[in-house]
């Protein structure tokens, strides 16, 4: 098959893997960078050109899009699926789990568990907001924040009124949520690909972090998830309507509780920790619906 990767950067270690998995299948494998594709629209023929070419003969696509560029790739990624290529991640649920105030409102109305959130349309009674998630210490999220950039933790309410007071003035849309201490700074990664838990890593936070992420210098073990939380995962994906997904928990007193679902979850950091190559597993699904 003639697989085509949806990425910026060819040398990121997700992008590589999945290169590799691909040759190691026969299949041909091709890098594209979606912020240089033109998107032609006609009537009955729909069609991409890249550096000047016309793609054709396209079997599937794995889109690997980066938040900064989530409206231009998911259009790019709805070309493609007028085209009636398979993509890996579909455009609708590429847009619907980057939108992180519309992906919980979808998964509470699935029944999942979900730390209380609270929205306002830049509220002055920031005290109120504050109240709704059961006061201080709680989490202030960016809207549009990845990686855990632009994520507070405010241990007192007159930090979270501070934090919250300096976001509205800065017109930044945030959620406030309630803080789950008893998870110590750590989460709980789930990797889903085609409706199977297919690795799971638990994430902790260096000292003094209350966030996870790698890229902030957690470390991450294997973990092998209990039924609930297999469960929950599982669910999540399918309800976001994600092929491949990364999905986030926070192990709490009351059982998991969803804390984001990530349509482009990375590699590096759950082959390690499992030993899996889920590069391959990601292959075997385009295999399966491609074609």
């Amino acid at each position: 098959m003639k697989i085509v990767i949806l990425s910026r950067n060819p040398k990121l270690y997700s992008t590589k893997r999945l290169v590799e998995a691909g040759h190691k299948k026969g299949h041909e494998m091709l890098v594209i960078d979606h912020s240089k594709c033109d998107i032609i629209i006609e009537k009955r023929n729909p069609h991409i050109i890249y550096k000047g070419e016309n793609l054709t003969g396209i079997d599937a696509v794995i889109p690997r899009i980066g938040a900064s560029i989530t409206f231009y790739g998911t259009a790019v990624v709805r070309q493609f699926e007028m085209m009636k290529v398979f993509t890996a991640v579909e455009s609708q649920a590429l847009v619907r789990s980057r939108d992180k105030l519309r992906s919980m409102q979808i998964l509470s109305r699935a029944g999942l568990s979900l730390p209380k959130t609270a929205f306002t349309n830049y509220s002055r009674d920031v005290a109120a907001i504050i109240k709704h998630v059961g006061g201080a210490p709680c989490v202030i999220k960016l809207l549009e924040g990845t990686q855990g950039v632009g994520v507070v933790l405010a241990e007192t309410k007159s930090a979270a009124i501070s934090v919250l007071e300096a976001f509205h003035g800065l017109q930044a849309r945030v959620i406030v949520q309630q803080f789950i201490k008893e998870a110590g700074g750590a989460d709980v990664r789930a990797f889903v690909v085609d409706g199977v838990v297919v690795g799971a890593m638990k994430r902790q936070g260096k000292p003094g972090e209350f966030r996870s992420n790698l890229h902030r210098g957690g470390t991450a073990e294997l973990i092998e998830l209990t039924e609930e939380e297999e469960n929950a995962a599982l669910k999540a994906a399918k309800v976001l309507g994600l092929g491949v997904a990364g999905v986030d928990m926070l192990q709490s007193n009351s059982g998991p509780m969803i804390m984001e679902v990530n349509c482009s979850p990375g590699l590096e950091g759950i082959e390690a920790a499992t030993g899996k190559d889920i590069a391959a597993k990601i292959i075997r699904y385009v295999e399966r619906n491609a074609g």
